[in-house]
């Protein structure tokens, strides 16, 4: 489990940006896959759950997930849904105590969340799509609801492709310049003609950035070139394996808070 700086620094959230070692799971999907929908055995997804959700201090039913589709939408979590009819979306939020809201990646960037004064907590799934969509933006306005101020959220951005093995075509190019023509900084020419290295990690730490926020860590880390530590969707593709494990990034508010604390 990888910790942010920034986020250990608030006493009442506990996080973790969690590899693929420490679990039971074999072959391509050792260890520590916790992908529901992978093709992995489920008992193992489900012990290796319990794993992530008792690291944190929770009960196994206190860790919560979604289906994550690459949209913008954020879900206000109130209870834990268990793993099965899952709502879609791709970020979390909450101010209760006792959940831990989760992301599952295997390339596409984990972002965490927290109000410095440990009242809100976010989780957020940023694929290319849902980043350029804005997905941490309305992360960030929902967490505003449930009473954070903007100034007071931290984040931290967690394990995920990096620039130097991410080449995308043509077209995503056009996509993100179209939106804004800075966003020509986050591409370079790769090997092959008329495609492009995206840093999608850097792209999403700058709209953070463009949304007020004061502290944003920066785990740096690579899931593609790190196999010993990462599942990597890409990775698995260009090796033609039939599926890949996911890790998870989670955050809770600590057990010691309690509703309507002040």
């Amino acid at each position: 489990m990888i910790e942010a700086k920034n986020l250990s620094k608030i006493p009442e959230v506990r996080h973790g940006f969690f590899t693929r070692i420490g679990g039971f799971s074999k072959g391509i999907y050792s260890s520590l896959n916790c992908g529901l929908g992978s093709q992995d055995d489920p008992k193992l997804v489900l012990r290796n759950r319990e794993i992530v959700a008792t690291s944190l201090g929770l009960l196994p039913q206190e860790l919560v997930t979604c289906y994550q589709h690459h949209s913008a939408n954020v879900i206000h979590v109130t209870r834990a849904w268990g793993t099965s009819g899952l709502p879609k979306g791709d970020a979390m939020v909450t101010d209760r105590p006792h959940i831990a809201i989760a992301v599952s990646t295997a390339d596409c960037v984990p972002v965490l969340f927290a109000d410095r004064h440990g009242k809100v907590v976010g989780a957020t799934h940023a694929g290319w799509r849902g980043a350029l969509d804005g997905i941490t933006d309305n992360t960030i306005a929902a967490m505003e609801k449930l009473g954070a101020k903007r100034e007071d959220i931290w984040a931290a951005i967690g394990p995920a492709i990096s620039g130097a093995a991410y080449e995308v075509g043509p077209e995503r190019f056009a996509e993100f310049v179209a939106k804004d023509a800075a966003n020509e900084q986050f591409f370079r020419p790769s090997q092959r003609q008329g495609h492009y290295m995206l840093d999608l990690p850097a792209y999403v730490e700058n709209r953070l950035r463009q949304a007020g926020l004061q502290s944003i860590e920066r785990i740096g880390r690579c899931t593609y070139q790190d196999e010993d530590h990462f599942f990597s969707f890409r990775r698995a593709t260009h090796r033609g394996e039939p599926d890949y494990g996911r890790q998870l990034s989670a955050i809770t508010l600590g057990p010691d808070k309690f509703i309507g604390q002040e």
